[in-house]
């Protein structure tokens, strides 16, 4: 009962302000926009998380934009996962954008995070739209392989997952993704690795270690032939002492 009187009490204070909600069509078509890859579209309809209309979330203005760059991570996950991206990648890039919110300790800060997320996410979505369609077989590989990159992967354990012997399903994977299987694996380990690079302070040799490289010369052999420079280099280039908006003082 007294969450009913509460919210007659807001309804009847936004009436008397002729306070309402963003259209509900435009911010459906706002998240559509990033579903299809469409940075045109998405960028005509971003509109600012302060503007009249985003409703009142917290009495603390900056905790309220927060608020509402939360719930508009987790709309922008749940479209994008529909869409057919990773449904595990998806929740890892949401968990390193509301990681990223949480410590903002600025308004600006959120505006920025909000343009660059939504950026972020249609540059996924249109590299999603570019990947071929794989078979089954080789999409169970493929998950296989993301679930296990900190482990031991073998060939025989993907030949089990896809229900082939060793020496079809290694053919059919270089057929489909115009790679090995283990240049594939070796690949999304350094993808992963940057990742942990930028967004974490872990060791370059916890790193090589927990991606099952045999050791931490041979990751950064390996890191440098894909990349083009060392994983130390590319740490120091790319890697954020204090996420945008981040001050030394606590909120």
């Amino acid at each position: 009962m007294e969450i009913q009187n509460e919210l007659t009490r807001v309804e009847f204070k936004n009436r008397e302000y002729l306070s309402k909600h963003i259209s509900y069509d435009r911010e459906m078509a706002f998240y559509q926009s990033i579903k299809n890859g469409d940075m045109e579209e998405m960028h005509r309809l971003f509109k600012p998380l302060d503007v009249e209309g985003m409703g009142k979330l917290s009495n603390n203005p900056l905790r309220n934009l927060k608020y509402h760059l939360i719930i508009t991570v987790a709309m922008i996950t749940r479209y994008i996962i529909e869409a057919g991206l990773e449904m595990e990648s998806a929740y890892n890039i949401s968990d390193l954008y509301i990681r990223k919110i949480d410590v903002c300790n600025t308004e600006e800060g959120v505006h920025e995070i909000h343009k660059e997320l939504c950026e972020a996410y249609v540059k996924r979505m249109q590299a999603q739209k570019k990947q071929r369609l794989y078979s089954k077989p080789v999409s169970q590989c493929i998950d296989y392989i993301y679930d296990h990159l900190h482990e031991k992967i073998t060939l025989e354990a993907l030949a089990e997952t896809a229900g082939m012997s060793t020496s079809y399903i290694s053919k059919l994977f270089h057929n489909e993704v115009r790679q090995t299987i283990a240049q594939y694996i070796q690949q999304k380990r350094i993808d992963t690795a940057k990742n942990l690079l930028i967004f974490t302070d872990y060791t370059i040799s916890d790193i090589a270690n927990y991606l099952q490289f045999s050791t931490e010369s041979y990751f950064i052999s390996v890191f440098g032939k894909l990349c083009g420079l060392t994983p130390k280099k590319y740490r120091e280039m790319n890697f954020r002492s204090k996420l945008p908006g981040q001050t030394d003082d606590k909120e």
